[in-house]
């Protein structure tokens, strides 16, 4: 069974209202630059990014890995406006609204649940915009990994309805990273 784009409230909107899709099953020829690109590997815990560098060369793809004992995470890039100058931790002070408005639409989400594989719901991990990006969580704290992917593979509009308490970025899983 294919789990189609599992993305978190906020993600979807933001998917939504940029006009995405989820892509097509058409074979495209492989990219002789993808396969010399850097590969980073994130390390996802609760409640932070290991292994997530301050900056990268563009075209780097990154790739999780989640250690936590239980939680559902997922590594969402944002590529934030040149002219905005708050730091991504202002951001995350924002109201739902303010933070849809001033991230815009995800460059790349990358979930996974504990010890388990990599779910490419937006992009395949590849920065390839220089700039500065907000890297964030937005899973519901304390979801049931499977309860949660279940009912995105359930879901045909909008996200999950799942209960649970605010995203992890409330906790502190962001960050800033710079692609050069």
């Amino acid at each position: 069974m294919s789990i189609p784009r599992p993305l978190t409230p906020l993600v979807l909107l933001l998917a939504l209202a940029a006009g995405c899709s989820s892509g097509d099953a058409t074979t495209a020829e492989p990219d002789p630059a993808a396969a010399e690109a850097e590969v980073v590997e994130v390390t996802l815990v609760d409640f932070a990014f290991e292994d997530l560098p301050g900056s990268v060369p563009a075209g780097t793809r990154f790739t999780v890995v989640n250690e936590a004992e239980r939680e559902l995470h997922e590594l969402v890039a944002f590529r934030l406006s040149d002219d905005d100058e708050r730091s991504v931790e202002e951001l995350t002070a924002l109201s739902p609204v303010e933070l849809v408005e001033a991230l815009g639409e995800p460059t790349t989400v990358l979930l996974a649940e504990p010890d388990g594989p990599v779910i490419p719901a937006v992009g395949d991990g590849t920065l390839d915009e220089p700039g500065r990006y907000a890297i964030m969580c937005f899973i519901p704290t304390g979801v049931e990994p499977a309860v949660y992917l279940e009912a995105a593979a359930e879901t045909e509009e909008g996200p999950p309805q799942v209960d649970g308490g605010p995203p992890h970025f409330v906790h502190g899983m962001y960050a800033e990273l710079t692609v050069e």
